[in-house]
């Protein structure tokens, strides 16, 4: 049986033993597909983009951010523990801790966002996939959480498994696959599988 992804019963479980853990990719080779829409924002707006990384959990992924300079980062998380976890992360490897940390629900991000909150830049790192394990509703709950957040000419990047992820109906976004990342193969005659690296843009 599948674990319950969904719940926050499980990921509680998980985070009260867990340190660190990649989804579907490293952060260093998800950060080069995104770094070209980092910069692209940063010379078209002549500032640092507002980033939003949903479902932040032990990745590591918010610390590459801050390495490259980008510190408008706010990490979210639906467990407490993932936040605790990420604050460490981040003291750990910088000393001190400068990006934003919120406890928040990927499908109800109005609860703990102020009206006028927006970012320029959402990134989530397989948090759809688990989103998903409670149904399309669910999905299509966190897709319009994320669109009433992104700013003018916002985007999403999302990193997932599933090669039709954004198949649902009355998506309000737009959606292009940008990468394609082979899977490690156990066997050398296994077939290639890939995870898929989404670009969404509000309709």
């Amino acid at each position: 049986m599948p674990a319950d992804f969904e719940k926050q019963s499980y990921w509680h479980e998980r985070f009260s033993s867990e340190t660190c853990f990649e989804w579907l990719a490293s952060s260093e080779s998800f950060m080069s597909i995104i770094e070209p829409y980092l910069s692209r924002h940063s010379l078209t707006c002549q500032g640092s983009p507002r980033i939003l990384h949903l479902g932040s959990g032990t990745s590591d992924l918010h610390n590459c951010f801050r390495l490259r300079g980008y510190l408008d980062v706010t990490n979210a998380d639906y467990e407490p523990l993932a936040i605790e976890r990420g604050r460490q992360l981040e003291q750990e490897a910088f000393g001190d801790v400068r990006m934003k940390y919120m406890v928040a629900d990927a499908t109800q991000l109005s609860c703990n966002l102020s009206h006028d909150q927006k970012f320029d830049i959402v990134v989530d790192k397989s948090t759809t996939d688990a989103v998903s394990c409670g149904g399309t509703t669910a999905l299509s709950g966190m897709a319009s959480s994320v669109r009433q957040c992104l700013a003018d000419n916002g985007i999403w990047i999302s990193l997932s498994y599933s090669s039709a992820r954004f198949d649902i109906e009355q998506l309000p976004f737009d959606v292009e696959v940008i990468a394609r990342i082979p899977t490690l193969k156990l066997k050398e005659n296994d077939p290639v599988i890939y995870n898929y690296c989404y670009l969404l843009r509000p309709k």
